[in-house]
């Protein structure tokens, strides 16, 4: 397996973490547990945000295209009417 290849499984996997924390921190009433999943889930971000730094800098990710003002503004007009 290449860098390339582990850089990318390893955001895959941080990315559903992410996605795990917000379900567990909205399914919980406990305030302390809440609190101690909401720490985990900043660092796990913390951890994304590093990790797609470094794929970033070696050329592992380029992200999309930025949208355009009339994308982003029927997006926003989708979104509001729900």
């Amino acid at each position: 397996m290449n860098e390339k290849t582990m850089v990318a499984d390893t955001l895959v996997g941080i990315n559903g973490e992410l996605t795990r924390y917000g379900e567990m921190i909205t399914q919980t009433e406990n305030p302390q547990l809440k609190q101690t999943l909401k720490q985990m889930r900043n660092q796990c971000e913390t951890s994304q945000e590093e990790i797609y730094q470094i794929a970033r800098a070696k050329g592992y990710y380029v992200p999309a295209a930025k949208a355009t003002r009339e994308e982003v503004d029927h997006v926003r007009s989708v979104l509001s009417q729900g």
